[in-house]
């Protein structure tokens, strides 16, 4: 009997389930391939004193406050020109990457001078130099960075003093000319013609230093993109890391599955839930840890070692006392069909054959709830302990209950099948070598 295969993904939990019949085993290759690194480094904290951290803030916030008044005076000036700061289109021929390839065979001090080589190009202004009747700008766009070079002689009435006392590292710029590559063979647009797009308010984080304030890099990602050019290559990685295991997984039949966010029981094992209100039901809600219960519901109507383990090592054969949902194994009592892929010392997959049989899954999840509910009383105890009102706020201020409609679901009849659960967030992290999980979301 063929069942539908399903699988869903939730971008923003660590598990992505996918389920088909464990009656196949098959295997599929990816055409993307990637070099996998094991980085032996952790990330660089940044560590003081409350007070110099504190001090370093208010300093900080006064200077970007001085430089936004400063530019807000920019964007009253143009505007007295009759420019806008904040223009609608421009319309730009090439990317910079484009013009660093279609223009390699430039020798140094050499100008194109074809007739349609021409370009419009838009980005970012990242740096900046001016001597005299001279100025030089980097400019970056999403392909990568190309030099600007601004000549008083090349451009109309006031334009160059506009250049060198309006525009600012952070405003995007469109700028028009011919390409020329200098004497020291940096590729150059020779600008004749130039916009401000955007005026930027405030400043970037500086050139040397970089955006070190781990916490503010996470919180403001449209700045740590600006500051940190490689963290866009992580997102661009992770789509298509994604983009193949959707594409291996259409190619093996499996239907895609949106799953609720908000669940009626807290569906997660041993993890701590998340919980909100619902007021119109008048009921709580538990935001989801894990699809698997509800694929498994679209299965029914058939639509200590870890550390060591840095090459790519299976771990097989789980006890069943810690893997509730995996069925027990067919030939060694006391264990499951389970198996969970370790690279680099981290769990990447996790799979089971999944267990079908009612009777036992309502045992098992009966006995996780009593052992976490006994927990929970013991802890409520202790309270009087500091460690007793430690653990109160990790373990004792939820209550685990039992998913009935799962139970029900799988008594009307759950065909054999198999499940992995494939970590997207940490295997972005593993092939692009990023130190940390939170650099791959």
């Amino acid at each position: 009997m063929e069942a539908l295969r399903v699988w869903s993904l939730t971008t923003s939990q660590p598990l992505k389930h996918l389920f088909r019949l464990a009656t196949a085993a098959t295997t599929a290759t990816s055409s993307v391939r990637f070099v996998l690194r094991c980085s032996s480094t952790a990330a660089t904290t940044t560590t003081g004193g409350r007070n110099r951290r504190s001090s370093s803030s208010s300093s900080s916030t006064s200077d970007r406050d001085a430089v936004r008044a400063i530019r807000l005076k920019k964007v009253e000036e143009l505007r007295s020109k009759g420019l806008d700061p904040y223009a609608y289109k421009w319309d730009r021929t090439h990317t910079a990457n484009q013009l660093q390839d279609i223009y390699r065979h430039l020798g140094n001090g050499e100008e194109s001078n074809s007739e349609g080589d021409h370009v419009s190009i838009a980005g970012r202004i990242v740096a900046r130099r001016a001597f005299g009747k001279l100025a030089f700008f980097t400019l970056r766009d999403d392909s990568g960075t190309i030099q600007l070079y601004c000549e008083k002689e090349r451009l109309v009435n006031d334009q160059f003093d506009q250049l060198k006392t309006l525009v600012d590292i952070g405003d995007i710029l469109g700028a028009s000319g011919s390409i020329k590559r200098t004497e020291k063979g940096e590729l150059s647009i020779y600008v004749n013609s130039f916009a401000i797009l955007t005026k930027s308010l405030l400043p970037l984080p500086d050139k040397f230093h970089g955006l070190t304030d781990v916490d503010k890099r996470y919180r403001q990602r449209y700045v740590d993109m600006i500051a940190n050019p490689e963290v866009a290559d992580i997102f661009r990685n992770r789509a298509k890391i994604v983009s193949e295991i959707r594409k291996t997984v259409e190619s093996l039949g499996f239907v895609e599955v949106e799953t609720p966010v908000l669940q009626g029981a807290a569906g997660g094992a041993e993890a701590r839930p998340f919980v909100t209100h619902h007021n119109s039901l008048a009921r709580d809600l538990y935001l989801r840890i894990a699809t698997e219960l509800h694929l498994k519901r679209m299965l029914v109507f058939e639509i200590v070692v870890e550390p060591k383990l840095l090459q790519p090592t299976f771990v097989l054969d789980y006890p069943i006392e810690i893997s509730p949902l995996a069925k027990p194994h067919r030939r060694h009592a006391g264990l499951t069909e389970r198996f969970e892929l370790f690279i680099c010392g981290r769990e990447l997959a996790n799979a089971f054959s999944e267990l079908t049989d009612p009777m036992d899954q309502r045992g098992r999840l009966e006995e996780q709830v009593r052992q976490h509910n006994e927990k929970r009383a013991a802890v409520a105890m202790d309270t009087n302990s500091v460690e007793g009102k430690s653990n109160k706020d990790e373990d004792g201020s939820y209550e685990v209950t039992l998913d009935d409609d799962f139970l029900t679901a799988l008594e009307y009849g759950m065909p054999p099948a198999s499940g992995m659960g494939l970590g997207i967030d940490r295997l972005v992290m593993l092939l692009t070598n990023s130190a940390s999980i939170r650099d791959s979301k």
